[in-house]
């Protein structure tokens, strides 16, 4: 099932840089010598894509561009849809078209699904944990380099919703800015003075005496960091709805839930685009 937070797919132009910069990191400048060798530029072929172990796709459009962008001859039929959850030998895509336009298209196009299918992956399954419970699982900017648009998208596709893009749309105050700014309370005074209208200002905190200093500054957000369930539990009751609480910090799999029962709005989780594995998918020719 797709979920109703996957709002729209990848911008194209981005797809498309995005593509092109993988294809020329793999075609070099002398092309795929193998295909070139080996299949007749007259073949014809069909294959599909697979999934060869469970888990929730993401990437659709950036395959098919993918193979748009080697020969547009080249025919991408997505049998699924990004964010649906699919089992080990489910048929994700098909492929028809020229057989050496499919054959160089092909591992890029693995690459990027694999990856995002990954993320998605982990994504909903921390998003399963926490069912029942208010809170919302949300990224961060532990992304790769360059991806990060995609990397995003693919925690949607798994349920979560995306923190800040960038350094750009949001400010998050730290505590090395807090440092470096001669405190709590120039840091925050520093923010308004540049924040517009529609910016919203994040403070982190380790302890509950800088969470009660944080409040008695009115900003939008507390950042929760490293702290246990029952001082999570504690700072969400001090706050009592007047700012969302967001909880992150070494956030796993098994201690997700109990974070998301003291009550918080937003676990962050930076393992969902550091450390997902990569979803195994395979293409596989026909006839």
């Amino acid at each position: 099932m797709t979920p109703s937070g996957l709002s729209g797919s990848l911008p194209q132009g981005l797809i498309v840089r995005a593509v092109a910069d993988a294809l020329a990191e793999d075609l070099g400048l002398a092309g795929d010598i193998t295909t070139d060798a080996t299949v007749p530029a007259s073949a014809i072929a069909q294959a599909v894509f697979a999934a060869r172990k469970q888990g929730v796709i993401s990437g659709l459009d950036v395959a098919a561009a993918t193979f748009v962008a080697v020969d547009r001859r080249v025919v991408f039929e997505a049998v699924a849809r990004d964010g649906e959850r699919v089992e080990a030998g489910d048929v994700v895509a098909r492929v028809h078209g020229p057989a050496r336009g499919i054959l160089t298209g092909e591992r890029v196009a693995l690459n990027f699904m694999g990856r995002m299918c990954g993320i998605a992956t982990l994504t909903r399954a921390y998003v399963d944990a926490i069912l029942g419970t208010k809170a919302v699982i949300v990224d961060t900017r532990k992304t790769t380099p360059g991806l990060r648009a995609f990397e995003k998208y693919a925690v949607r596709c798994g349920g979560g919703m995306n923190h800040r893009v960038g350094l750009f749309d949001a400010i998050l105050i730290k505590d090395n800015h807090i440092v470096a700014a001669g405190g709590l309370a120039a840091a925050i005074a520093g923010a308004r003075s540049r924040a517009g209208h529609l910016v919203k200002i994040e403070v982190e905190v380790d302890t509950l005496a800088q969470l009660d200093e944080v409040m008695a500054h009115k900003v939008d957000v507390v950042l929760l960091d490293n702290m246990t369930p029952a001082q999570l539990t504690a700072a969400v009751e001090r706050v009592g709805g007047a700012m969302l609480t967001e909880a992150s910090g070494g956030v796993s799999l098994e201690s997700v839930r109990g974070i998301a029962e003291a009550g918080v709005d937003l676990i962050s989780v930076g393992a969902l685009t550091h450390s997902a594995p990569v979803m195994d998918l395979g293409l596989d020719f026909e006839g």
